[in-house]
């Protein structure tokens, strides 16, 4: 493969894991609200992570009609553009959230979730400072703080990136969501096997789910011991999920040197307290 389009690969391997790294970031920012349990909500019928395409757009429908009744109601809005976001609508979902938080500029909730469109739509900066509005210095909320993590990456900016997630890990010690970005920040640097070490403690925490198993497996995959990222990327899941992320792995693998470059790049593991740079 000429050098150009072997880069241009690799390029696209970095955005995809980044692009993980955010959403397994800012899902784990979801609150009770989020999670659809007010009575003039729609309920949903399954975790909104478990839904496929057709149930997203139901689910999404109903929560747009309920939010044209009353856009100003906060955890409406947040839900609604959750599910917005989780359609690849993200412009529509901030579009929302800015209305929500005009209407409710103190609401901490609505400022977290106006963040997070605000960083899947590209807006990181302003994610940031609206994400910094939400927190609280005398309560600091690990979820926001990965989060700005998260955002920090996107930014190019993985030392700072990695520093918030070690204060997040001060708060809530062996966090999986945490620890997979933190093995996720270090994927966007090439440094895959301290990536795989964060990952690999990610995956063995009780409370892992399984998207900190796709990063995990992703990573092995960019190692380039497929069997094994394969085996990983089965598990927990229905035939169906685990075809469709099998061949995406494989559809990333596929392309001669990719994963090779990447390694070129990694260098030896370090300990939590290092401070790898760009």
């Amino acid at each position: 493969m000429p050098a150009s389009l072997t880069t241009t690969f690799t390029n696209r391997i970095l955005q995809g894991a980044a692009a993980s790294l955010l959403v397994l970031a800012l899902a784990g920012c979801s609150t009770t609200k989020d999670r659809m349990t007010t009575g003039s909500v729609p309920k949903l019928t399954k975790p909104v992570e478990e839904m496929d395409a057709t149930e997203l757009r139901s689910a999404t429908d109903r929560l747009g009609q309920a939010y044209e009744k009353n856009p100003r109601d906060p955890v409406t809005g947040v839900n609604y553009a959750n599910l917005l976001r989780m359609n690849g609508r993200d412009t529509q979902a901030l579009a929302v959230m800015q209305q929500v938080a005009i209407a409710n500029p103190g609401d901490r909730n609505v400022l977290a979730a106006y963040g997070k469109a605000q960083a899947a739509a590209g807006q990181f900066q302003q994610a940031l400072d609206t994400i910094g509005r939400a927190q609280t210095p005398d309560r600091p909320d690990w979820k926001l703080i990965s989060a700005q993590g998260a955002i920090l990456d996107q930014m190019g900016r993985a030392s700072d990136a990695r520093q918030r997630y070690r204060d997040a890990l001060d708060i809530q010690p062996n966090e999986p969501s945490i620890l997979s970005n933190l093995g996720m920040s270090y994927v966007l640097t090439g440094d895959l096997r301290t990536a795989e070490t964060y990952l690999r403690s990610a995956a063995s925490q009780p409370t892992a789910d399984s998207r900190v198993r796709q990063n995990l497996a992703l990573v092995v995959g960019l190692q380039g011991r497929f069997p094994e990222a394969e085996q990983i990327a089965r598990r927990e899941l229905s035939p169906q999920q685990a075809d469709a992320n099998v061949a995406y792995l494989r559809g990333m693998l596929s392309q001669p040197n990719s994963w090779q470059k990447l390694a070129a790049k990694d260098k030896t593991p370090q300990l939590a307290g290092d401070s790898n740079t760009n």
